[in-house]
């Protein structure tokens, strides 16, 4: 399979790249910021499996609407067809929105939100019958789920993607496109510790990535449209 995955230089991402390069013969598109990261998770996914085709693509999600054909087009001149887009790149600065810079808002929106709609916008036409459209949200989007301070911007923009994952379900019944959300609990990643030192989060990140790696592969026999919380505390 052809898989584009984004935040793939640290965390969920990075683990998920782990997990569907260990078995399989599959070419991964992973991008990130860092593109030291993104070498080093190259070099490991290599030592595990050589049949496993690493592709990193250094790229700011900050920038994406400006520079979301450049992104497009460096994806395109690796892969001709996509089987499975997983929009997992997250941002977030917890702080109340009267804390928060300007830069900070255009910031998380453009990774959370912008990033996957526009990403999705330009593949689109390279996708066609059993793609797998996944988009990792956040139980801190999720309708009805116990909210926390510091976390408005992050968790709206995070509830705009799933809210983005219905429509396009939707709007593309006859491709044979399927697009899912995955609402992910607490998992300990460097970014929940950064915002959060002082909470113990009930998941790894290596636990949670074999859980997406399946969905990505498997879960759009299953479901189509569906916004899925992956939680081990209820709303």
């Amino acid at each position: 399979m052809n898989i584009v995955i984004t935040g793939a230089s640290q965390g969920i991402g990075y683990a998920t790249v782990i997990e569907l390069a260990k078995y399989t013969e599959h070419t991964i598109v992973c991008i990130a910021r860092n593109k030291q990261k993104l070498v080093t998770l190259k070099n490991e996914v290599e030592s595990i499996n050589p049949k496993a085709k690493i592709i990193p693509i250094a790229f700011d999600l900050t920038k994406i609407s400006q520079n979301a054909e450049d992104l497009s087009k460096s994806i395109k001149g690796y892969i001709d067809k996509i089987d499975i887009l997983i929009n997992n790149a997250g941002l977030l600065y917890a702080k109340p929105l009267t804390d928060l810079g300007l830069e900070e808002i255009r910031n998380m929106v453009e990774v959370n939100y912008f990033a996957p709609m526009l990403l999705i916008k330009q593949l689109i036409p390279f996708m066609g019958n059993s793609s797998h459209v996944l988009n990792i949200s956040s139980m801190g989007g999720f309708q009805g789920s116990v909210k926390f301070p510091g976390l408005s911007v992050y968790a709206s923009s995070k509830a705009a993607l799933a809210s983005l994952t219905e429509n396009l379900a939707e709007e593309n019944k006859k491709s044979g496109i399927s697009f899912n959300c995955l609402a992910l609990g607490a998992t300990d990643t460097e970014m929940l510790r950064e915002a959060f030192p002082d909470y113990k989060a009930p998941l790894t990140a290596q636990a949670m990535a074999g859980f997406i790696a399946y969905f990505a592969v498997h879960g759009h026999k299953y479901f189509n449209g569906k916004i899925l919380p992956v939680s081990l505390s209820t709303p």
